[in-house]
């Protein structure tokens, strides 16, 4: 549970630089995403889930 409660507080932390630090590319990175079919948002959603299960089975393996 830790682990968990660890990897969240890291997004958080990312999703902070990105707001926090750069206000601009965050609204234009909004707007890109409401442009773009949902199925290329699901197969980069699907996409980034099997990266983010690979690099902790490397990391935890």
């Amino acid at each position: 549970m830790s682990d968990f409660l660890a990897a969240i507080g890291l997004v958080l932390v990312i999703e902070g630089l990105v707001y926090g630090g750069f206000p601009g590319l965050a609204k234009r990175l909004a707007t890109e995403v409401l442009a773009t079919p949902e199925n290329i948002l699901r197969v980069g959603g699907l996409v980034s889930i099997a990266v983010g299960v690979g690099i902790v089975w490397l990391v935890r393996g």
